[in-house]
């Protein structure tokens, strides 16, 4: 497995150290906040292309609409049961 060393210092390092909870270590806390990072530029990424995906598509975007519009707050009736 490959790895590297980054330097971090002055104002950034102490910034990073502020924020980080004491539970983690520095590197933990960085390779965290790095991970985030990179999750949340696919999931945009992955919201742009869906986006594309509707645009073209007017079928799918009407069946998005039929669920958007769903009546999703009440509760299913029961069934009776004659068990």
């Amino acid at each position: 497995m490959r790895a590297t060393t980054i330097r971090i210092e002055g104002e950034l390092l102490d910034e990073l150290e502020s924020a980080k909870p004491e539970s983690l270590s520095l590197s933990a806390y960085v390779r965290e906040v790095l991970l985030k990072s990179l999750r949340d530029r696919k999931m945009a990424e992955a919201a742009r292309a869906y986006q594309a995906f509707l645009d073209a598509d007017p079928a799918e975007r009407a069946s998005l609409e039929e669920w958007e519009g769903a009546e999703l707050e009440t509760l299913p009736r029961r069934r009776n049961s004659t068990a």
